[in-house]
């Protein structure tokens, strides 16, 4: 009997590519076609954003904790969001939270530690970059981080919001991400985190500068050893 894991789910493609590799990587533990029992709850985009916009991160974790008491109410045992940038609102919800959750930072932080890994350039929104959500659990594993610069982080933010979100992929937005990722690099870096879980759809091992720390896929592949093999 396999756990039943719970998906809050923010913007679309994300957390798409987050239950397919749920359920196609699934069959790797559990037989040709199998993978745990998936529920997943999404909100309007557009209402989370209405409160990223203002900074408003305890109504966020109103809206996510929204989303964890529908997906516990229809048998979820644990919980998991595909997108990081809103991991900023979790202290808001954790204490009420109906079910525990799993930490994509902490998930990302682990898979850096166990690579030996020792300095990771930072990718995603600009509201995840200038967080304290991974720079916390990479400090707690004693890894050191980069931050791109802040003209940097305004054109990333863009690229995302405005096209990797609704599925659109240009090859000016794969060059700009390579560009900043190399620069990086100079700086001494050893990995890339792709920071938003929609950056693994245009980049990846194959065409990244540096190697890549994959949020979307390992918190993923954390859920299904979690449903699998329990707490």
């Amino acid at each position: 009997m396999t756990g039943h894991i719970g998906i809050v789910a923010c913007s679309a493609e994300g957390a798409a590519l987050c239950y397919r590799t749920i359920c196609s990587e699934g069959a790797q533990w559990l037989g040709p076609h199998g993978h745990p029992e998936v529920s997943m709850h999404t909100p309007p985009f557009s209402e989370y954003m209405e409160h990223i916009y203002r900074g408003d991160w305890p109504a966020v974790g109103e809206m996510m904790l929204a989303s964890a008491q529908k997906l516990a109410s229809i048998g979820a045992d644990f919980l998991i969001c595909p997108d990081n940038t809103i991991h900023q609102a979790l202290p808001y919800v954790l204490e009420r939270s109906p079910r525990p959750w799993l930490h994509i930072a902490q998930v990302v932080a682990e898979e850096a530690s166990r690579r030996g890994l020792g300095r990771l350039a930072l990718t995603g929104t600009k509201w995840l970059v200038q967080s304290e959500v991974y720079p916390d659990k990479l400090r707690e594993r004693g890894l050191e981080f980069v931050r791109p610069e802040e003209g940097e982080r305004e054109e990333i933010n863009r690229i995302i919001m405005d096209e990797l979100v609704y599925g659109v992929f240009k090859p000016e937005g794969v060059a700009y991400f390579q560009r900043v990722i190399e620069r990086l690099k100079g700086e001494g870096c050893d990995a890339v985190v792709l920071g938003c879980t929609e950056i693994p759809l245009i980049l990846s091992d194959a065409n990244s500068p540096l190697p890549t720390l994959d949020s979307t896929r390992l918190i993923a592949r954390a859920a299904l050893r979690r449903a699998i093999d329990g707490p």
